[in-house]
C-alpha cells in the first residue's frame, strides 16, 4: 500500500497540517489510514488524544533505528501510510524517503520556504544516488492565498519551480481558519462546527481536491512503475 512522507528541513513548513488534512480526508472517505508521527513535537499524536471518531491510527514511538520497520508494519495493514518527518535533514528522514512511494515537500509561498524546499529536493536526490533508483517527489504549497488573491511572490516561486522542471501540485492548501481549528479542537474537518469555524465548507472542498490530486498522482506513479 502507498507510503507518503512529508519532508522539509524547515520547521513550520506545513508538513503536519498537510499530512493531517490528507489523512483525515481519506479516513472520512472510508480508507484505512495510518500516520507515523516522526516529528519530535508530536503534533499529530497530540491531535489523536482528542475526541475525533475517525478510525485513524497514529504511531509515534519511532526512531532512526525503527522507522523502516514501523513503515513496513503499517503498510502491511493500512491502505495509506503517511509519515510526518522532523524539520531537519536527518538519517531518519532519509530512510523514510527511501522507503516511501511519494515524498511530499510542503512549503509556503515565501522565498525562505522555497530555499528550504530546494534543500529537501536535494535530500531526495542524494537518496536517489544512494539507492540507484528514482524516488518520486512533489512540491505541495500550503498557507497560500486562494484565487483571486494570489500574491505575486507565490506566482513567481511557482513559475520558477516549473521552469526548473520540478513537479508541483496544482492544488494548494490555502490559508484557512479550519486547518488551524483541526489542531485546536483535535477533530477532523467534517467534525468541526460550521457555526464556530469560518469558511469550513471551502476548506473542506479544498482538502478534497488536494486529496484527489494526490490519489491521481499515486495512480500515475503505480502505472509508470508497472
Amino acid at each position: 500500500m502507498p507510503v507518503i512522507c512529508a519532508a522539509n528541513p524547515k520547521g513550520g513548513a506545513g508538513k503536519s497540517t498537510t499530512v493531517l488534512v490528507l489523512a483525515t480526508t481519506l479516513a472520512q472517505q472510508g480508507a484505512n489510514v495510518t500516520v507515523i508521527d516522526a516529528d519530535p513535537n508530536r503534533p499529530i499524536s497530540d491531535w489523536r488524544t482528542g475526541k475525533s471518531k475517525l478510525a485513524l491510527e497514529v504511531i509515534s514511538d519511532v526512531t532512526e533505528a525503527t522507522i523502516r520497520d514501523k513503515i513496513n508494519a503499517a503498510s502491511a495493514k493500512a491502505q495509506f501510510v503517511f509519515v510526518d518527518l522532523e524539520g531537519t535533514a536527518s538519517r531518519l528522514a532519509s530512510r523514510a524517503i527511501i522507503r516511501s512511494d511519494l515524498t511530499m515537500i510542503p512549503l509556503g509561498g515565501s522565498a525562505l520556504d522555497a530555499m528550504q524546499a530546494a534543500r529537501a529536493v536535494g535530500l531526495v536526490r542524494e537518496s536517489e544516488e544512494d539507492t540507484g533508483r528514482k524516488l518520486p517527489f512533489v512540491l505541495a504549497f500550503n498557507r497560500t492565498n486562494p484565487p483571486p488573491f494570489v500574491r505575486r511572490i507565490e506566482r513567481e516561486i511557482t513559475q520558477q519551480m516549473q521552469k526548473n522542471e520540478l513537479p508541483v501540485l496544482k492544488t494548494h492548501l490555502h490559508r484557512r481558519e479550519a486547518y488551524n481549528a483541526i489542531f485546536m479542537e483535535r477533530l477532523a474537518l467534517n467534525e468541526l462546527d460550521p457555526k464556530r469555524v469560518n469558511g469550513l465548507d471551502v476548506a473542506t472542498d479544498n482538502a478534497i481536491r488536494l486529496t484527489a490530486e494526490i490519489l491521481e498522482l499515486l495512480r500515475e506513479l503505480k502505472k509508470d512503475a508497472a
